[in-house]
């Protein structure tokens, strides 16, 4: 077992080997690659929406808080919907969003955000751990493999630590191996008693936006991290009992390179299925069609009579039409929830979760 004695950053070694110098260049392209097509995206919040739905599910899988995509269609839509692992995703994506704006307004990442990311995801206010007797263990066999630093003020100095890290770039160190050391760090001081995993892949992707490597909140670990779970584990692992940083930095290397790739690839689908939505409305219902309007049927992958109202400025009537025809025409197909007619874009969510599966 590993004891709780973890080591301030930057770490005492060369970070930035050959194997990992070459590794940087194909994730470095593979990033920028997917920025630049995000940017192009006239609506970004219609990228954002669909992307962020299935980061929220695959990293509540890894905590192993399974959902479908079914059930958050209904949590999402109805505030008072009774599944708790659905709940935890929204909260989830909620927690991300705050994080982003946080980020993109004040360009730093604060202790004090972390702590907050962490409360929107387990909805309670324990805050930094306090308490002794937390422990990692092998999921497994349930041996413990690892002791996070304990007392409040010896995990406050290193969360202090972690904190100039993220925002100085001093050692000028690249910020695609930062983020591994960051990610390998803030795992490792385990600072609440809960949401750590979940919190940890949030910074992940806010430091990207940070640094300015992407806009958007949009690329995520946390599917490649389900595919390579016992890698995962084993590798940060390695990390603290035999300082295998190269190995680890590659791992989180790769993972942003195939991550990359694989978002791209979404974002062009979504991209093609927003274009001819509009196209087949167009053609379809003439009178209906506005671009306003598939904006906002896009912008989840529902929406009730009261987005298009408001979204359209127009009256209850003839938003409620809009969506009658929309929904005899194929587009749309809707469901009541509660006391709510809610309609269900299926294109868009026919592509999130093939996506997700």
């Amino acid at each position: 077992m590993q004891d709780s004695t973890l080591k301030l950053l930057p770490p005492d070694i060369d970070l930035e080997t050959k194997r990992v110098l070459k590794q940087l260049a194909r994730s470095h392209r593979a990033l920028a690659e997917l920025k630049g097509f995000a940017d192009t995206m006239p609506n970004k919040n219609i990228l954002l929406n669909a992307v962020t739905i299935n980061e929220a599910k695959d990293s509540s899988e890894i905590e192993n808080i399974i959902t479908t995509h079914d059930e958050l269609f209904k949590a999402m839509s109805q505030s008072n919907y009774n599944n708790p692992a659905a709940k935890e995703v929204v909260n989830y994506r909620m927690a991300l969003w705050k994080g982003y704006e946080f980020v993109k307004a004040k360009r730093v990442m604060t202790i004090n955000m972390i702590v907050e990311i962490q409360q929107d995801i387990e909805k309670n206010r324990a805050g930094i751990r306090k308490l002794p007797g937390t422990v990692l263990q092998n999921q497994t066999t349930g041996e413990v493999v690892y002791t996070p630093p304990s007392g409040e003020r010896e995990i406050l100095e290193l969360m202090s630590n972690l904190e100039q890290y993220l925002n100085d770039d001093y050692d000028a160190v690249d910020p695609l191996v930062k983020l591994a050391v960051i990610h390998y760090q803030f795992e490792s001081i385990h600072p609440f008693y809960d949401g750590n995993g979940r919190t940890g892949r949030i910074i992940n992707v806010l430091y990207l936006v940070l640094k300015e490597l992407l806009d958007s909140p949009i690329l995520y670990l946390s599917k490649y991290i389900i595919r390579n779970k016992t890698a995962y584990y084993q590798l940060l692992q390695e990390v603290r009992t035999k300082e295998g940083w190269e190995a680890w930095v590659l791992f989180i290397l790769d993972g942003i390179e195939q991550t990359a790739e694989e978002t791209l690839l979404l974002v062009k689908r979504i991209n093609a299925v927003v274009d001819k939505t509009a196209e087949d409305i167009k053609e379809a219902l003439p009178r209906v069609y506005s671009k306003e309007l598939v904006e906002l049927l896009f912008y989840e992958f529902y929406t009730k009579t009261a987005y298009i109202e408001t979204g359209l400025s127009v009256s209850r009537k003839t938003a409620a039409g809009y969506l009658a025809v929309l929904e005899d025409a194929g587009f749309l197909t809707s469901q009541k929830i509660g006391k709510e007619r809610i309609y269900l874009n299926k294109r868009l969510f026919g592509v999130v979760q093939e996506a997700g599966s």
